[in-house]
């Protein structure tokens, strides 16, 4: 059995495919358990389900949300996974909503910070019509990685990494502050489960940004998490073999789910490619 239940659109986030090439990548792959997991976004999750019926795919509901965490007097950011909801329930439709209108503002002050770096540089400054340019290739929201990809066509930098370590991380703005108590709270009630997503992905949105030390993390976890979440994400496109091994003795003997996806973006299109055991399947399909 094929397992991936961590895959991003351009329908609803940052990936490269829209939804309805997702599932026509997802059934030539074979992949026979799935969840589009989209930042933020749950609006096309009705869609998923009835193009998972018509390619005769299993499908869950999902979504990725991100998570201002506290810590030792820092704010990090952490991504966390939800399966299984109504994506229909009104309090997590509006309060998406209010992320969606947070992203968009944040878009614009993202484009105010970098124009006062060109300043600096004597550089062309963006406009609204790069604004508007930039949304027009975008199904979704409009984030970061969109915007890297612009500076990258306008030929301001080589690729995104140069974005980022040039532009994007000086010029960022927060995200929308939402707690781990209320991403909770608003899936339980929505009839969903929460899952700690990449706990140890080097990118970076991870546990990883506190400390590189496995057991340290997990008591993290142990010590500010458990009450709040319902499973982890033990498998993923940029772990190694001591990180799924870790992670899943820690989540057995702490009776939690454990979840486990490419987190493919399809750029590259590495969806289906992660060895996820058939048996996470049964923690969710009957």
């Amino acid at each position: 059995m094929k397992i991936d239940l961590h895959i991003h659109t351009s329908t609803g986030s940052d990936g490269k495919f829209t939804i309805e090439k997702v599932f026509n990548e997802a059934e030539k792959r074979q992949i026979d358990f799935l969840s589009v997991t989209d930042h933020d976004a749950i609006e096309h999750q009705g869609q998923a389900i009835t193009l998972a019926k018509s390619h005769g795919i299993k499908y869950i509901t999902g979504v990725e949300l991100n998570v201002t965490f506290p810590y030792q007097g820092k704010a990090v950011s952490l991504d966390f996974l939800a399966y299984g909801y109504d994506p229909e329930n009104s309090a997590l439709r509006a309060k998406l909503r209010l992320i969606k209108e947070h992203r968009e503002k944040r878009a614009r002050q993202i484009m105010a910070n970098l124009n006062a770096e060109f300043r600096k540089e004597s550089r062309p400054l963006f406009t609204d019509a790069d604004l508007k340019k930039m949304q027009e290739g975008v199904d979704g929201i409009l984030s970061r990685p969109h915007i890297a990809d612009y500076l990258t066509k306008k030929g301001v930098v080589r690729g995104r990494q140069e974005a980022f370590d040039k532009y994007l991380v000086k010029c960022d703005v927060p995200k929308y502050p939402l707690s781990l108590e209320e991403a909770a709270a608003l899936v339980r009630k929505a009839g969903g489960v929460i899952v700690l997503a990449h706990p140890n992905d080097p990118n970076g949105t991870s546990l990883i940004t506190i400390t590189k030390d496995l057991k340290q993390q997990t008591e993290i976890i142990r010590e500010y998490m458990l009450k709040y979440i319902d499973g982890i994400e033990c498998w993923h496109s940029r772990n190694d073999a001591a990180t799924t091994q870790h992670y899943v003795e820690f989540s057995k003997n702490h009776h939690l789910l454990m979840t486990g996806g490419s987190d493919c973006h399809q750029n590259p299109a590495i969806m289906g490619t992660v060895d996820v055991p058939d048996w996470v399947a049964g923690q969710f399909v009957d």
